[in-house]
């Protein structure tokens, strides 16, 4: 039986028409590389984005911390029981607001950082991209973020 039907164009299907699909193997490329410089400090790419931000702010809620890392809850807390287990953070309520869980940086989670401190520098090396191109791309990389959001 023929088809009397016009032609369907599902070209918006092709992967190669996707920005989703650059941006995911990008991404996994990207955090395969981290791998063996946190395989050293036994760390996952999450716990490692996590210390981060801690090394940097030492205190803060964990509804903030997963936001900064746009992480939920489920994600995120079995992240800091982890980071807690090796003795990087440490969870505490607020004194101020029972409900508030704070988490804060230890004396070991702060000498982790002089561990990691080559690691963007080995990462960059990686990814050979003239520092316009990176400032170009993070910045059109967070646009992407906040038109999502």
């Amino acid at each position: 039986m023929a088809s009397n039907t016009k032609k369907e164009n599902f070209d918006a299907l092709k992967l190669e028409n996707q920005l989703c699909f650059p941006l995911y193997a990008c991404s996994k490329e990207i955090i395969r590389n981290y791998k063996p410089y946190l395989d050293e400090l036994d760390l996952t790419y999450t716990q490692y984005i996590a210390m981060m931000v801690l090394w940097d702010k030492k205190e803060m809620n964990v509804k903030t911390l997963g936001e900064n890392l746009f992480l939920d809850s489920g994600t995120l807390t079995p992240v800091l029981k982890k980071l807690e287990s090796k003795g990087y953070i440490k969870r505490t309520r607020s004194k101020n607001d029972e409900r508030n869980l704070l988490v804060s940086i230890t004396p070991e989670g702060e000498a982790l950082k002089n561990m990691a401190k080559s690691i963007p520098e080995k990462i960059g090396s990686c990814i050979k991209l003239s520092e316009n191109d990176a400032k170009e791309l993070y910045r059109l990389l967070y646009m992407i973020i906040e038109n999502i959001r």
